[in-house]
């Protein structure tokens, strides 16, 4: 055997043992391209967010169904099944009555994509859901965010008739909140905030201001999908101890459960033949009620602010007393008497059902 044979050999095999070699190498290379693409199918979740009472789409991302597409939608860790679509059995199911029927009347699916359409959403459809199909599997985690109330903007000021005090002291508050951040600005200026992961929770935040303030203060309640804001008026709630009608403008803080009736005492025993008294709500000082006594008449203003207080509102003949009946949360805050010989400010707290626990701890207490 020649020396050229076996040299030639040699290099023959390497060429082979080379082919086979990028063979493997591309082929390891396809498989890892594939798997890459699958497990980004498993993989994939999405955040979404949606305000309390709105409808919500959670995307398939299909444009079609395959035809031999079995379609499958769990909600939570435990994987509770809530729809199914068969498509070769042309059956599409909502299992809407698990979970005590926290989905009642809720769900929907749309028969093209198989996307699960929650309607009317309520905080309790936060969490983890899945999509599984023969083709692709998805996880999203929805937040479902509770409708903010309006925060109440209240002087805690403590007068007395030796007070001469130069600064006003205000507080802002709301009830029944999660998630959520109370904030002071001035002008476009964070001053203060205060945040809150918990469920069902109040949260108070003070501010001291002089009483010749001439600057813009805000209070702002916000989640990361809404806000609300409330603008302060120094001249309606910073009074000077004296008042402007010489006696002592007094706050005072009521609370009530909702559903039930409400007085909010003027302190009058009887109205004086003069007077004209008014009742006043909100930052916006808008008129809910008066009585002219010269006039004879006596007026609710109950379809102002979107009639939230319609066919609730009632005087008090004698003493000139508001009475709210049926109270809601969104009766929260701020109420002014005036007259023309008294000023009195109310700051009054409907806390909703969930709060019960919370005013019998306030009441032991």
């Amino acid at each position: 055997m020649s020396k050229q044979f076996v040299i030639r050999n040699a290099v023959m095999c390497s060429v082979v043992i080379l082919k086979k070699m990028v063979h493997v190498v591309v082929l390891i290379h396809l498989c890892l391209w594939h798997l890459v693409g699958v497990f980004a199918d498993l993989d994939a979740e999405e955040s979404v967010s949606v305000l309390e009472g709105d409808s919500v789409t959670l995307n398939s991302g299909l444009t079609k169904m395959m035809d031999d597409d079995l379609i499958l939608w769990r909600f939570g860790y435990n994987k509770i099944l809530i729809a199914k679509i068969n498509v070769m059995a042309s059956s599409i199911t909502v299992y809407d009555d698990v979970l005590d029927g926290r989905f009642r009347d809720r769900l929907k699916v749309d028969h093209q994509t198989g996307s699960l359409i929650i309607t009317n959403t309520r905080t309790e459809h936060t969490g983890l859901y899945q999509l599984q199909s023969n083709s692709v599997r998805k996880s999203f985690n929805l937040t479902v965010y509770a409708r903010l109330p309006v925060p109440v903007i209240s002087n805690s000021s403590n007068c007395s008739s030796s007070s001469s005090q130069q600064n006003c002291s205000l507080v802002c508050s709301v009830v029944n909140v999660g998630h959520v951040t109370l904030s002071w600005y001035k002008g476009n200026s964070s001053l203060s905030s205060i945040s809150v992961s918990d469920l069902s929770i109040s949260l108070s935040l003070p501010l001291e201001v002089e009483y010749q303030d001439k600057n813009s203060y805000s209070c702002v309640l916000n989640n990361p999908i809404s806000n609300q804001t409330t603008h302060l008026n120094i001249t309606q709630l910073c009074h000077t101890c004296s008042g402007v009608f010489g006696d002592t403008v007094t706050v005072e803080s009521v609370s009530v459960l909702e559903g039930d009736s409400v007085t909010l005492n003027s302190g009058l025993t009887e109205i004086m033949d003069d007077d004209l008294i008014q009742w006043r709500f909100g930052s916006e000082n808008t008129l809910i009620a008066e009585i002219d006594v010269m006039a004879g008449s006596i007026t609710v203003y109950d379809d102002v602010l979107d009639e939230r207080f319609r066919d609730r509102l009632k005087v008090d003949h004698q003493t000139g007393s508001l009475i709210i009946t049926d109270t809601r949360t969104e009766h929260t805050g701020l109420y002014q008497l005036q007259s023309n010989t008294l000023r009195k400010n109310f700051t009054l707290t409907v806390y909703g059902e969930l709060n019960t626990g919370f005013i019998n701890l306030l009441v032991v207490s």
